[in-house]
């Protein structure tokens, strides 16, 4: 047993139209249909888990100018679905994926402050930013923000939206029994911003919500996002995975939000994970290079590095050498509505030569070792202790959970690990309250 040590923070994200979801399993299910949420929501709030997390895309993904068939289904609006899950949840976080380039200060302060509301103090953002101009075609602005300006808009939009929120005072409606409800400030709602993205100015017509502020949550990967997290975001994912570059990470991180002038504590860091459970670890392992197999076939390793290389690459043999080409990071996107992969395609590129001749590893070997997410795989107990070990010595402070399947792929992990969590005094037994800053330990 770990004893008195830090309590895991853990959330669940449903997964997305992507390579990560294997479509054939028998218990694949619908990721559109409300049933699938309402199933996979409930799972995660049956487990305490502390928050709910969608991932969002605004485009279709094309390659080479043709949709490609992981995309055609997508994902409904976020708003609408969180809004639906507080309704049939009552203490689990609803976090939502929504995009401060394409979007205004005040109608994302208007429907965050509402979800919170109607959740009764459980909504976070994860404040995402973009310079993809194939995205900015679906909003006219093809184009128009260069990519070093998307965190200036960011920081901006976060800051008019803060703003919005403190226009009203926790105090500002006053309940009469003579007149009813009424207003105690007649200033309240008052706001204005100006920047070098904004100029507002005006009333703001939603109430104080019951956590002041939602959670900010953000994904900061450059040298530049990992500075707007560390001064902005209550918490913070993490692509890191293995434990000494997730502990590289983590001090990095907090480091910066130490300079940022902030407390270390109150920023958390939780990469993304999954779990493949045994009753053995080699049934464990088995099952896990099983699911591997069928999330990169052949057409997916091959996409995933064209992702990389910037160019078609449906000659090569996704079971044969890496490709003998250059990346070409300056050419038009090939495949186009995802974020780019690396920051440095020609370096990557390099990387994974290393990889396969290190290991003798095909492209499709190679691919599917990058791009993995499954960071635990064995029996119950061995998941319990690794996801309990990182925690301890702070590679993190928790974990966003996801699996291969939807919806149910997350049962197994509330119903075999989730106990024996408990067990070590790692992971709360039920709520201590109501709101998701109370669940993460966060002030209001």
């Amino acid at each position: 047993m770990s004893g008195a040590g830090k309590q895991i923070i853990l959330g669940a994200y449903f997964p997305g139209v992507n390579h990560d979801t294997v479509w054939s399993d028998p218990a694949s299910g619908s990721h559109i249909d409300f049933a699938s949420f309402t199933h996979w929501a409930r799972t995660a709030e049956r487990g305490t888990l502390d928050l709910l997390f969608l991932a969002e895309g605004l485009r279709l993904r094309d390659r080479g100018g043709a949709i490609f068939d992981q995309d055609v289904v997508g994902r409904p609006d976020t708003f609408t679905v969180l809004a639906s899950l507080a309704a049939v949840t009552s203490r689990i976080g609803l976090a939502g994926t929504i995009n401060t380039t394409f979007n205004e200060p005040y109608e994302l302060a208007r429907q965050f402050a509402t979800l919170d509301h109607l959740s009764g103090g459980r909504a976070a953002w994860n404040v995402v930013t973009s310079s993809d101009p194939d995205t900015g075609e679906n909003f006219r602005r093809g184009g128009y923000l260069d990519h070093s300006q998307r965190y200036e808009r960011a920081s901006e939009t976060l800051a008019a939206v803060r703003a919005l929120w403190d226009s009203w005072s926790a105090d500002a409606v006053v309940a009469d029994k003579a007149s009813g409800r009424f207003l105690r400030d007649e200033q309240v709602g008052e706001f204005a911003f100006e920047g070098s993205q904004f100029d507002i100015a005006g009333r703001f017509t939603t109430p104080r919500t019951p956590q002041g502020h939602p959670v900010i949550l953000q994904a900061g990967e450059s040298p530049a996002g990992r500075d707007f997290a560390a001064a902005n975001a209550d918490a913070i994912f993490s692509r890191y995975r293995k434990f000494y570059q997730a502990r590289d990470f983590y001090r990095d991180v907090k480091a910066r939000v130490l300079k940022a002038g902030r407390d270390p504590g109150e920023v958390k860091i939780l990469p993304s994970a999954s779990v493949v459970l045994g009753d053995t670890a080699a049934e464990a392992q088995d099952r896990h290079a099983y699911i591997r197999d069928r999330q990169f076939d052949p057409y997916t390793a091959i996409v995933l590095a064209e992702m990389m290389w910037n160019r078609d690459l449906s000659s090569y043999d996704p079971d044969g050498p890496i490709p003998d080409v250059p990346p070409t990071p300056e050419a038009p996107k090939w495949i186009r509505g995802r974020a780019p992969l690396t920051q440095d395609a020609h370096a990557t590129v390099r990387e994974w030569r290393e990889l396969a001749e290190l290991d003798n590893l095909s492209l499709r070997q190679v691919v599917a070792k990058v791009f993995d997410r499954a960071v635990f795989v064995g029996t119950p107990t061995q998941v319990a202790g690794e996801i309990d070990h990182f925690v301890q010595q702070d590679a993190c402070d928790g974990f966003i959970l996801g699996s291969h399947v939807s919806p149910s792929g997350l049962d197994e992990v509330v119903d075999k690990v989730i106990p024996l969590l408990r067990e070590r005094g790692a992971f709360r037994t039920e709520y201590q309250g109501t709101t998701l800053r109370g669940h993460l330990g966060l002030a209001r």
